[in-house]
């Protein structure tokens, strides 16, 4: 061979099948040249050694859905850009392949403060970001925010419901003490970047957000700048 030609070309000669299906192979992670994986169809190669991985299946690559514990002061661009191989948490069970597919193209449907920590939600699947989009109003999100200053006397009572900003009364939700300094909050139809002026209303000051559940999914034991995938099963 003396032009290189694409890795799609070689893989069908070698699989002994259509151009098609060695393409499925490549972007589903399951080719190497060299020893080292290439997800792309028209990756020009020559004489290298390439490798089809005995486990290989013939399935299309669906789009991830995945969630990141932010730390606190980032962005959200910021906070994509952690979604990397090396920060992939290893105690993962969703099952599914890490594939650099899975990287690109991601939206956040559901923004945290830049300066909270906590669970973000990062799709590639237009379904499941038109379902946080427009079932907002019924996923309940809970956060432990860390607060100081001496709280009103009808304080808590006002954050649960009661609190009406720019002529709009804020709906009801759940927010108690869970200890001296921190309150948990349980809400639905409100943003969490509305969570310090709330608290500045009755007599408190934010220190630090952490969000720690968006429907029925948990930031459980994820460490902060660790993102694990979502299973298809698991359900907001």
């Amino acid at each position: 061979m003396t032009e290189p030609v694409r890795l799609a070309k070689r893989v069908a000669a070698l699989a002994q099948c259509s151009r098609r299906e060695a393409e499925m192979y490549i972007e589903g992670g399951w080719v190497r040249v060299d020893g080292t994986v290439v997800e792309e169809p028209q990756f020009k190669v020559l004489e290298q050694h390439i490798e089809i991985d005995p486990q290989a299946r013939l399935e299309p690559v669906e789009p991830a859905t995945l969630v990141l514990h932010k730390p606190a002061g980032m962005t959200i661009d910021e906070a994509r850009a952690l979604i990397r191989v090396e920060n992939h948490a290893e105690d993962d069970s969703s099952g599914v392949r890490v594939l650099r597919r899975h990287f690109a193209r991601l939206e956040s449907p559901l923004p945290l403060p830049d300066k909270a920590e906590g669970l973000l939600v990062f799709t590639q699947d237009w379904r499941v970001r038109r379902r946080l989009e427009e079932d907002f109003d019924r996923i309940e999100q809970e956060l432990v925010v860390q607060v100081t200053g001496k709280l009103a006397p009808d304080g808590l009572a006002l954050l649960n419901h009661g609190l009406s900003f720019d002529n709009y009364a804020l709906p009801p939700i759940k927010v108690s003490w869970q200890n001296e300094n921190h309150l948990r909050f349980a809400l639905k139809r409100i943003a969490p970047d509305k969570i310090e002026r709330m608290c500045h209303a009755v007599g408190l000051k934010v220190i630090a957000i952490k969000r720690i559940r968006i429907g029925r999914i948990p930031m459980s034991r994820l460490p902060p700048g660790q993102w694990r995938y979502l299973a298809s099963t698991d359900r907001f």
